[in-house]
């Protein structure tokens, strides 16, 4: 661990104990984090993907495990697994105390990892509910029709093609890191490939299907993104 990642815990620590509350004194300790990633407590936290996406829940995460008994574990469950914060914060107030730097890499990992995702769960159900329509109960080949569809190749050959450009090896699984940052790939190769109004069009289908999902659940803490 760096001097400054030490730094900003105790900085987090020190506010707790001086009163300040807790989600905000633990943004101001993610803006001073610096490391990308970590291991610790036999776990690997991974932050930075890419060198370009911040995905601070992440370090949130980590950050909290370094608070037991200092926060309420409601309010701390409700942050980790639910992705709503105790308070809300405007997208300037969310910016100002992450940093902008940081705040524009979330915004990489928002739209280069989530909302792919959610691009991919939303023609994955366009796909099963015209299969339904048609009499056709199995998800055979569901998953490769709505690769074909978005990126215009099958998920194996596209993982092939990243894991060879990275010079990864070509294993038949794939961990939670190395899935992030092909996530992240397919937005990057999405964008160099399909046209300007395809692209568009993908995007905010990806965002409906999120809006859905914060519908459901509250408001999850991504919401600021929204707001670009």
């Amino acid at each position: 661990m760096s001097h400054r990642d030490t730094r900003a815990i105790q900085v987090l620590k020190n506010g707790i104990a001086e009163g300040r509350n807790w989600y905000l004194a633990l943004l101001e300790a993610v803006r001073l984090w610096t490391s990308p990633g970590e291991d610790y407590a036999g776990r690997h936290y991974q932050y930075l993907v890419d060198n370009e996406a911040f995905d601070w829940l992440v370090l949130t995460q980590r950050l909290c495990e370094e608070l037991d008994g200092l926060i309420p574990e409601k309010e701390r469950t409700n942050l980790l697994f639910y992705g709503i914060p105790p308070m809300e914060l405007s997208k300037d107030q969310f910016r100002n105390l992450i940093g902008a730097s940081k705040y524009r890499a979330h915004l990489n990992y928002f739209y280069g990892i989530l909302v792919e995702r959610f691009l991919l769960l939303s023609v994955t159900e366009e796909i099963r509910k015209k299969k339904r329509v048609l009499g056709v109960n199995n998800d055979n080949g569901v998953v490769d029709e709505a690769y074909q569809r978005i990126y215009g190749a099958t998920q194996s050959a596209l993982l092939k093609q990243f894991r060879k450009e990275r010079h990864y090896a070509q294993l038949r699984s794939i961990g939670m890191s190395e899935l992030n940052e092909f996530t992240y790939w397919l937005f990057k190769y999405r964008i160099k490939t399909r046209d300007k109004s395809r692209v568009a069009s993908d995007t905010r289908k990806a965002l409906t299907k999120l809006q859905e999902l914060l519908n459901l659940k509250a408001g999850p803490a991504y919401v600021s993104a929204l707001e670009d």
